[in-house]
């Protein structure tokens, strides 16, 4: 969306984008194989790779090429380590996630916390983001963790092993299927608790997948809601949607949110550039406002508290802040 509509102005600097891209499935092997391939045809920057096993394996490209790696979607915070100086984040961490959500838990009391997680590199990153959550603020361990088959509905061992550990809030660091068919039955065998997720899981097919039982699901939120015209990024984003046949979704504002980013790295640039010049500039863009809502790209930074929101959603879709 941002790629066509920058592209299509009439007051355009000298270049336009080319977006180019290939599907990984998810497999790593194909993200690294994708990853040369787009950097032997000559890529400038290795954009917007989608899940945390994925991005590893792109950024591992990306480095061996000495190339940019930047937005990432869902990528292991071991990516935001400082020494990755060619990896630029346009997302929080995982890390500010975890924290966000369980302070909220302990705002309301709920100390005793369970994880479920997929077994996968996702996951585990997760599992590991709310331990340390848990050990900065000072609260007791987990009560129980388990982990699932990825993107899957067997789930019925998960359920009996934190079922049996009665925690007063769930995390979980799953993708909508797992996520859906956990939350559906743990309810059905009467746990009453509260259920929390990472961005990760996607409001919009969580509740395709869990209609009216999305009820009282707490979701990680990193970029301002899609519907929020008063917010200028948002405002600019509806625009585009309006000429495009999609609806708006977090998770479409923040891919939108990172082409805008990489066109303003490219302007601070200048003509000409090289990848040292657009990675320094990108290296300045500690506090970029990309329109009434801030970013920041350098690795190594925490910022858990400004740029996460936590919604509920109610059993009709309503999006409550």
């Amino acid at each position: 969306l941002y790629v066509d509509a920058f592209n299509a102005r009439k007051s355009n600097p000298s270049w336009n984008f080319e977006l180019r891209q290939l599907d990984d499935g998810y497999e790593p092997a194909k993200a690294t194989a994708n990853a040369k391939k787009l950097l032997e045809d000559g890529a400038d920057v290795l954009f917007g790779f989608v899940g945390t096993a994925s991005s590893d394996a792109g950024a591992a490209v990306a480095k061996s090429e000495s190339a940019i790696f930047f937005g990432p979607f869902a990528a292991s915070d071991a990516l935001r380590d400082a020494s990755h100086t060619n990896v630029f984040h346009v997302r929080p961490s995982m890390a500010d996630e975890a924290f966000k959500m369980v302070r909220h838990c302990a705002t309301l009391g709920q100390t005793r916390i369970a994880v479920l997680a997929e077994d996968d590199t996702m996951g585990r990153a997760g599992l590991a983001a709310v331990n340390q959550a848990m050990s900065e603020l000072k609260l007791p361990p987990l009560v129980a963790s388990a982990f699932v088959p990825v993107n899957s509905d067997k789930v019925d061992a998960a359920v009996a092993s934190l079922f049996k550990a009665q925690p007063q809030a769930i995390i979980q660091v799953s993708l909508f299927n797992s996520t859906a068919a956990f939350i559906r039955k743990m309810r059905k065998a009467g746990y009453a608790g509260a259920f929390m997720n990472f961005s990760v899981v996607g409001i919009d097919p969580l509740f395709t997948a869990l209609g009216k039982e999305i009820g009282g699901v707490v979701v990680s939120q990193v970029v301002p809601s899609p519907r929020s015209s008063a917010t200028p990024i948002v405002k600019e984003y509806l625009a585009a949607i309006d000429n495009s046949d999609q609806s708006p979704s977090y998770e479409s504002l923040e891919g939108f949110i990172a082409a805008k980013a990489l066109a303003e790295a490219v302007r601070r640039a200048g003509k000409g550039f090289d990848k040292a010049r657009l990675q320094a500039s990108m290296a300045t863009m500690t506090d970029y406002d990309v329109g009434g809502f801030r970013i920041n790209l350098r690795a190594g930074m925490r910022d858990s508290v400004r740029a996460i929101d936590l919604v509920t959603i109610t059993p009709d879709g309503k999006i409550i802040r």
